[in-house]
């Protein structure tokens, strides 16, 4: 079904609430013949078209705006107060052209009838289904911003699963182990050298699994060691040219990412003596760039998925700046931006299976809870005041605004904990769900 469908059914509903309510304040449903049934009905989805459809052209417009965060109550007085103008201005050219051409009254006659009255009903019901939209337009998008909560905690999960897990992949450590077995039989001294080396690096592994960033000087320190491990491996076929420190003690990169991406150069290039695979670390321009040159391998194992996405995604979670790749005739060169602010990313429990699903069933009860218990207090609260009214000034039945604006939150709410809502959420989830699978399938290592 199309967006302008849906307007229009919600609009034609719209006009036959407003239809039976004022009906029901100001006529008790009495019409002379059907004629006058028609023509009354008609008005009626009349004023609910033109005042429907051009609030929700400015709702619409509103909602293009770049709005901030801090910003919602902003948004809704210049809303409501949008609103307010609009409904006015409708409601007096529709009864303008309502006395002009179907009363044939003259616009001064028109003028000087008119009465403040006369758009207190329909102002009424326009801030009655504005404020509800409002309402079901915040809750939607504290709906979305969850649902992107949840994919950045799902990201940064599996960006740190996958870097613990495949950092050091089968075929790496089966090749250490295999070098490790000849330097133990050729040269002991040397194996003990490979050995430490090798028990270094899966030390640092475990220590950086949890972290977001570490200092530049740190990486810098492992990639080293892990240089140093490749070097006994290639011997003279790699050469290395590394600094002893960052220039700026406080910058920080992403855990990890030099030696997934010294791993992809040696992966990617030939590594011989007669054709050397040289990588350089430098700095530049608030930048760690690794560097080689380029000798691609005519064949090349299948990518595991890890690697230089795997970089990119975990800094997508962190900033802004984007690491840059730049591939020439005869290099290769990715850009890690070097970080200076503290970031922060939202604390995430690890659940288990069955926590996981206590914690959802907990959340879902908890919402028709919240439903019920709306209401509950709304089959209390409408009567009492349908009673207060009626006890009160019964000439003219105020109690239909409130059981109006508050029924039509109510069935928002009941659509949100048991229909539309819950669907769309799932949607969305699905789509997330989708995005990891396509990432997942990545042909970048």
């Amino acid at each position: 079904m199309s967006r302008n469908t849906k307007n229009i059914i919600i609009t034609f509903g719209i006009g036959c609430l407003v239809f039976l309510i004022g009906n029901a304040i100001f006529s008790d449903f009495k019409f002379e013949n059907l004629n006058g049934f028609l023509l009354n009905f008609t008005f009626y989805q009349l004023y609910a078209f033109v005042l429907g459809y051009s609030n929700m052209y400015f709702f619409d417009y509103m909602e293009k705006y770049p709005w901030k965060d801090k910003d919602s109550v902003k948004r809704i007085a210049i809303g409501i107060s949008g609103s307010i103008v609009l409904t006015l201005v409708g409601l007096f050219l529709l009864r303008m052209l309502t006395a002009m051409f179907y009363s044939d009254q003259t616009f001064e006659a028109f003028i000087t009838n008119e009465s403040y009255r006369n758009y207190t009903f329909g102002l009424w019901i326009t801030l009655s289904i504005v404020i509800t939209f409002h309402a079901v337009y915040f809750f939607k998008k504290n709906q979305e911003k969850k649902v992107k909560e949840s994919q950045i905690v799902a990201q940064t999960q599996t960006a740190k699963f996958d870097a613990l897990k495949n950092q050091l992949d089968p075929h790496f450590l089966f090749n250490s182990l295999n070098v490790l077995t000849s330097l133990i039989e050729e040269n002991p001294d040397k194996a003990q050298d490979f050995t430490t080396s090798l028990s270094k690096i899966y030390r640092y592994v475990l220590e950086q699994k949890n972290k977001d960033l570490v200092s530049v000087d740190e990486e810098l320190k492992f990639a080293k060691t892990y240089m140093s491990l490749l070097k006994m491996r290639f011997e003279d076929s790699i050469v290395f040219d590394i600094p002893e420190q960052a220039s700026n003690p406080d910058s920080k990169v992403v855990p990890l990412s030099l030696q997934l991406l010294l791993e992809n150069a040696v992966k990617h290039n030939m590594v011989t003596e007669k054709n050397p695979l040289h990588i350089k670390i430098y700095e530049k321009d608030g930048l760690l760039i690794v560097e080689n040159n380029l000798q691609t391998k005519q064949i090349v194992k299948k990518s595991s998925g890890v690697g230089l996405n795997n970089i990119m995604q975990r800094y997508q979670l962190l900033t802004k700046r984007k690491v840059i790749i730049n591939q020439q005739a005869d290099s290769f060169a990715v850009a890690l931006p070097m970080l200076t602010k503290q970031i922060t990313i939202m604390e995430t429990r690890s659940l288990n299976n069955r926590e996981d699903a206590y914690y959802r069933a907990k959340k879902q009860v908890e919402e028709i809870k919240g439903f019920y218990g709306n209401l509950i207090s709304y089959m209390v609260v409408i009567p009492v005041l349908v009673f207060i009214n009626y006890k009160t000034s019964w000439n003219f039945q105020w109690f239909w605004f409130p059981m109006l604006g508050w029924g039509m939150g109510l069935i928002f709410h009941g659509f949100a904990v048991f229909g539309y809502g819950k669907s769309w959420e799932q949607r969305k989830i699905q789509e997330i769900l989708n995005k990891e699978d396509e990432f997942k399938q990545s042909k970048w290592s």
